[in-house]
């Protein structure tokens, strides 16, 4: 049966892009799914920040950007171990007021978010979970993914979840703070460490100001 969709409405305080990431122990792929946004408004019955989920066409044809006021539906993510945002499958959107503040100059950096053709392209690093919620929470730039951790190729029930933060910004970012690395469980209680080395070389092509 499907899950009834909720109304919701309100002003539009983020715009980030929404991707998924697969970890199995060094090797990482991303999945981009679209946009996730952050509304200050009313959820069904609920009155307060809400994060929804669109796809990838919706940036497009509606240009979100902070400062909006936006309406429409969206069902409850079934599984939150897979999705940052607590709505998705979100359909008829409407614009109700253009965003009248002129986008900042940053950081944080506001305004329409880029294709996600451009994350892919700029590659990210690391960014510190608290660092995020403090100050990056509602740049373009910003990215909490869902991580889906493979363990063990052998044993596909053997999977882990959890969430982690990252910058695609600028690398000359006066906000910006790495936190500490990541580590990777694997099969036979292995652990990989993702160091330094793997942002310097996923951003490597970009000068400090890009």
């Amino acid at each position: 049966m499907d899950t009834q969709k909720i109304a919701w409405s309100g002003r539009l305080i983020s715009v980030q892009p929404r991707i998924r990431l697969t970890r199995s122990f060094d090797q990482r792929q991303h999945t981009y799914q679209g946009y996730v946004l952050g509304i200050e408004g009313k959820c069904g019955e609920e009155t307060g920040e809400f994060l929804i989920a669109v796809g990838k066409s919706a940036r497009e044809k509606y240009r979100f950007q902070a400062g909006m006021v936006v309406s429409g539906f969206s069902v409850p993510v079934a599984d939150q171990r897979l999705e940052t945002a607590g709505f998705y499958k979100t359909s008829g959107i409407k614009i109700v007021k253009s965003a009248e503040e002129v986008p900042s100059e940053g950081p944080p950096l506001l305004g329409v978010p880029p294709e996600l053709e451009a994350y892919r392209e700029r590659g990210h690093r690391r960014l510190d979970a608290r660092t995020y919620a403090a100050k990056c929470i509602a740049c373009i730039w910003g990215c909490r993914m869902p991580v889906e951790i493979i363990v063990d190729h052998w044993i596909p029930s053997q999977k882990r979840y959890r969430f982690e933060t990252f910058c695609y910004g600028p690398k000359s970012c006066l906000l910006y703070k790495a936190g500490p690395t990541r580590k990777v469980p694997g099969r036979r209680g292995m652990t990989w460490e993702e160091e330094d080395w793997v942002d310097e070389e996923a951003t490597g092509h970009r000068v400090a100001d890009e």
